[in-house]
């Protein structure tokens, strides 16, 4: 009996974990951005839904954020000043939406990424839950 408890906690614990949990964000859109300083949109391209939180995570190479901008159903907009370099693999911090959940529209975002000679271009995937 006391062995099968055990597992069960173990169980348990496993499932509601961090780590376990820590990948529930749902890709909203992406976009290749450019070798330089710009200003870029990314259209939500989920249907339906409302999230309560968005980050943004880069994949390739780093990129250096400095203002994000949340249009959300409602034509209202969210400034959202970031100014953090994000290197490729990681995220933003999570940002908490006003309200109970929103519809998110699109995210505009200024930018910049150092310039290489190469063709390997970051990518900016912004995610939701």
């Amino acid at each position: 009996m006391k062995v099968r408890c055990f597992g069960l906690l173990c169980l348990l614990l496993l499932v509601c974990s961090p780590s376990a949990l820590a990948d529930d964000w749902e890709v909203l859109g992406s976009r290749l951005v450019k070798n330089r300083a710009e200003r870029d949109v990314i259209e939500v391209t989920r249907k339906e839904g409302t999230f309560k939180k968005i980050k943004l995570r880069v994949k390739r190479r780093a990129v250096e954020f400095f203002d994000v901008k949340i249009h959300f159903g409602n034509g209202e907009v969210m400034d959202v000043s970031l100014r953090s370099k994000i290197k490729a693999g990681d995220s933003t911090r999570a940002i908490d939406l006003p309200g109970k959940r929103r519809v998110v529209k699109k995210v505009v975002f200024v930018y910049k990424t150092k310039r290489n000679t190469g063709k390997k271009r970051a990518e900016v995937v912004l995610l939701g839950r």
